[in-house]
């Protein structure tokens, strides 16, 4: 499964995109089974959901209203769809250009910042009077934005230079916060906060995100249990990577059986999951993860040592980046920041925000 790598790096404005930079390669170069059908899977009723309580710039996700933009030619360039967590955000995008009657003009920078200069390029030439840019060069992001057209645009989790209208994106602090207090709030239920070790499974490449994301677990788990005590922190976030990883970290915890693992994604939460699996002790680890990939669904609806997680709506995206869009298009002014409203995820809400299969 192709790791889920490219929400951390995309989010972190990582320039070099191994293909996929933020969504590298996990379990021996496979991808994450993050369906391509997924937006079907979500429960068209949280649309209209409130921002959680405390996320600063956060924004309601919101169908375009039919016809909006009729007559307006709207551009995407997307960062890869062959990865699929831009392969949804750019269905979701497409979805809501239909919806709003606007003509969208489709570009696929395939992780490369020539062909997303092409791109912008063709944009200035087709006329396309406002874009979403989800390329992953920052440092080209001017250059990008000149080739093209003087019109609105909304970068995409990645900064995309002096030209950005808005950004879009994901609130990372916040995001590890709700998952981290989640993991607290479980410990302090059930063993009063008594736990043998605290297991943060990060991405130090990804600089910012990682600091932010992790950081933010580690707040919102000491809001509950206080002091993060006998902190291990662990280069992982690859399946294959975790697995490894973690089979290392429970031979040096031989007698530990309230393991607390947080997670800057799924794929390191399913590798150390699987260590467990392996080394007959998977009721010791308690865990939780952040993006609530499909993949994970099965495993937090049934999983009772996967305490919660975070999502971050990929297939939705367009739901905030098109109607936006359209009304910066018609010169009304929309806000500097855009961020997902993250929500966490665990057994008891996991059913009726998606539809797991299981």
């Amino acid at each position: 499964m192709r790791s889920r790598r490219l929400l951390i790096n995309v989010l972190a404005g990582v320039v070099a995109v191994v293909l996929p930079a933020a969504c590298s390669t996990g379990k021996a170069g496979t991808s994450s089974t993050a369906s391509q059908t997924v937006p079907a899977t979500v429960n068209p009723g949280a649309s209209t959901a409130a921002p959680p309580s405390g996320e600063s710039d956060a924004v309601t996700f919101q169908q375009a209203v039919p016809g909006s933009g009729k007559g307006m030619k709207i551009g995407l360039i997307t960062l890869d769809d062959s990865v699929p967590f831009s392969k949804l955000v750019s269905d979701g995008i497409k979805t809501q250009a239909k919806r709003a009657g606007a003509q969208l003009v489709y570009c696929d920078s395939k992780g490369d910042g020539a062909t997303a200069l092409a791109c912008a390029r063709n944009f200035k030439v087709q006329g396309v009077q406002g874009y979403l840019n989800f390329q992953s060069d920052a440092k080209s992001a001017d250059s990008i934005c000149g080739a093209g057209p003087s019109v609105p645009v909304i970068a995409i989790d990645i900064a995309q230079g002096s030209c950005q209208t808005s950004f879009m994106g994901a609130n990372n602090e916040f995001a590890g916060n709700l998952a981290g207090k989640a993991l607290g709030t479980y410990m302090k239920k059930n063993f009063d906060c008594e736990y043998d070790a605290f297991v943060s499974m990060e991405e130090p490449d990804a600089g910012e995100v990682n600091t932010a994301r992790m950081g933010g677990y580690r707040k919102g788990f000491e809001s509950v249990c206080g002091p993060v005590k006998n902190l291990r922190t662990e280069n992982a976030f690859r399946i294959d990577q975790a697995r490894t990883t973690f089979a290392d970290v429970l031979t040096t915890l031989p007698g530990a059986h309230k393991i607390v693992v947080a997670a800057i994604n799924d794929d390191a939460i399913e590798g150390a999951l699987a260590a467990a699996k392996t080394a007959g002790r998977q009721k010791d680890l308690y865990v939780s993860g952040q993006g609530a990939d499909p993949s994970s669904w099965c495993a937090i609806k049934s999983n009772p040592q996967w305490v919660g997680d975070t999502a971050y709506f990929p297939e939705r995206y367009g739901e905030i980046g098109v109607p936006y869009l359209i009304q910066a298009i018609k010169g009304q002014t929309i806000p500097k920041n855009l961020l997902v409203p993250h929500q966490i995820i665990n057994s008891a809400n996991v059913g009726s925000v998606y539809s797991p299969s299981c």
